[in-house]
């Protein structure tokens, strides 16, 4: 293959046909990512944005402008293809929502696209002929996906990284320097055969970066293929778990009226049968047991289970107690009504998750932390209220964020750290320090999203963090992904999207805290300074 025959025609392309270029190789890229997990294609994709960057010169302001819309289109490119899901929640009130549907789907991946193109530019800026460019964009690229996830409310979602995280072998390197740490390997590995194209007064040896890519993936899968056979399921003795997945339509969990039906499918269907699944049991060869809910310790319900309340209707906490047998709790989500405000008219809440005992008796209670944008809550709450906008949860002046986050103690059980909806994602904020549990419960209702990308990647970005704390993850969703995963990211036992059914399942033992746990995003800020610091020395000499 001429490679420099390859490259040129990327390299040269100039105006709409540049801008095009970028796009169509950044929504590609996103056949790395969950469900698909095709992540060899990002061996043709990031090349190609190296080639676009190559071919940005002109002024030292005007190859960094070009840079950065280059940078700007491949972003909006991925962010379109990999969140085009998120239109559908406009669309379950469509009569409210519905004509929002555009700009969200379109806004929200050109506002992500501002990480990537100041991410793209920077690179730009240190940029210098031969392999060195490889590591330049791998830092400064990496960088700025480490400030999406942090700056505002953060939004990590569908890191570069995450497309290195199937097989599960590869995820394993989670455990020393987190999902920013193999961002920065992944966006270095795809990029490396572009200097194939390289003429040889640029790169002496072409193909060894690609080599050296090579390598590394070696090097992460044998890694993560030891520290998987080192480290077998292990399970904690007399702890029976049951989550119901009860895949209540979007609609009908906010109809007030539907109530009582709600909670009567609710108790049916936690009283059985359920899918029963061991250490070694996938959803193919888990199989159908009519277990009795008293063999059950812990029954485990979704977020926001109720359109109503739950604290409030005495009628709720009764059928609740009739249903479970004593030794028997129930965690649940469930929205929670706070005090109201001074000076303020309307109902307040938070979005909360309960523990309940067989007397129907609340006794341990969090409330979810980082709140959804647009999505429980409005930047700017009262005056785009004042509007006539609301979020989609149509909740008056936006959900309360809760104090903070903290494991909780239940009886039975060693303690757990509640994580309702897309709080899992965040990495290194997961888990606060001092608060280290023997295993994450994630609550969520991906209905909003139905048959897409979405749940999938959810619940892969859920693994990847259970990999990177050390700790088993058990995870109830009202449509689906609900599962039991070890803290290897092993899947214990599960239900498949878009399905009503119960799981009941062993609870996993966590393993010592891991490397990243304990130090956090240090390697990666240091891998990123170095890269940076060589480039722009590299720069200052040529």
């Amino acid at each position: 293959m001429n490679w420099f025959s390859l490259a040129q025609p990327i390299v040269l392309a100039w105006g709409w046909r540049r801008s095009l270029i970028a796009v169509l190789a950044g929504a590609a890229s996103t056949v790395g990512l969950a469900p698909i997990n095709v992540w060899p294609a990002m061996f043709v994709t990031f090349p190609v944005l190296v080639w676009l960057i190559d071919g940005a010169v002109a002024s030292p302001w005007g190859s960094i402008r070009a840079a950065f819309a280059i940078g700007w289109w491949f972003g909006f490119g991925y962010f379109l293809a990999g969140l085009y899901w998120i239109g559908a929640a406009f669309l379950v009130d469509a009569k409210t929502f519905g004509w929002l549907m555009p700009f969200a789907v379109t806004l929200l991946p050109a506002g992500l696209a501002l990480f990537t193109g100041f991410g793209v530019a920077l690179a730009r800026a240190l940029w210098t002929p031969g392999p060195l460019r490889i590591l330049t964009l791998a830092a400064a690229l990496s960088a700025v996906e480490w400030l999406r996830g942090h700056v505002l409310t953060g939004f990590p979602w569908n890191a570069f990284g995450y497309a290195l995280t199937t097989p599960l072998a590869l995820a394993q390197s989670v455990a020393l320097f987190g999902i920013w740490g193999l961002t920065f390997i992944a966006i270095a590995v795809f990029a490396s055969p572009a200097t194939m194209a390289d003429e040889k007064r640029e790169t002496r040896r072409p193909a060894l970066p690609a080599l050296l890519a090579g390598l590394t993936l070696i090097a992460l899968g044998t890694f993560g293929a030891i520290r998987l056979a080192r480290n077998p399921t292990e399970l904690v003795d007399n702890v029976h778990l049951r989550i119901m997945q009860p895949n209540l339509a979007q609609g009908e969990k906010f109809n007030f009226a539907a109530r009582h039906e709600i909670m009567s499918r609710y108790v049916a269907l936690s009283e059985g049968p359920a899918i029963r699944a061991g250490a070694s049991a996938t959803a193919s060869s888990a199989g159908s047991s009519p277990a009795s809910l008293r063999d059950v310790t812990h029954l485990i319900w979704p977020e926001s289970a109720f359109p109503f309340f739950l604290a409030q209707e005495g009628e709720a906490l009764a059928a609740i107690a009739d249903m479970l047998p004593a030794g028997t709790v129930l965690i649940t989500g469930a929205a929670s009504k706070a005090e109201p405000a001074p000076g303020r008219t309307g109902l307040r809440a938070y979005n909360s998750v309960y523990v309940i005992d067989h007397t129907g008796t609340i006794l341990q209670s969090y409330d979810k932390q980082h709140l959804v944008p647009f999505g429980e809550f409005l930047p700017f709450q009262d005056v785009l209220e004042r509007l006539g906008l609301m979020q989609l949860t149509k909740v008056q002046g936006g959900f309360l964020s809760g104090e903070r986050r903290r494991r909780i103690a239940v009886s039975g059980a060693p303690d757990f750290l509640p994580l309702i909806c897309y709080e899992i994602i965040f990495p290194g904020e997961t888990v606060p320090k001092g608060e280290r549990p023997d295993w994450l419960l994630n609550v969520t209702n991906d209905a909003w999203f139905g048959i897409s990308s979405g749940p999938y990647q959810h619940f892969q970005q859920a693994k990847v963090t259970a990999i990177a704390e050390g700790l088993p993850l058990v995870r109830a969703a009202n449509s689906g992904i609900s599962a039991v995963v070890d803290p290897l990211g092993r899947i214990v036992g599960v239900l498949a999207l878009g399905r009503e059914g119960l799981l009941d399942s062993a609870l996993p033992r966590p393993i010592p805290a891991t490397i990243y746990a304990r130090i956090g995003d240090a390697l990666f800020f240091i891998v990123v300074g170095v890269s940076l610091f060589a480039s722009l020395m590299t720069r200052i000499r040529k």
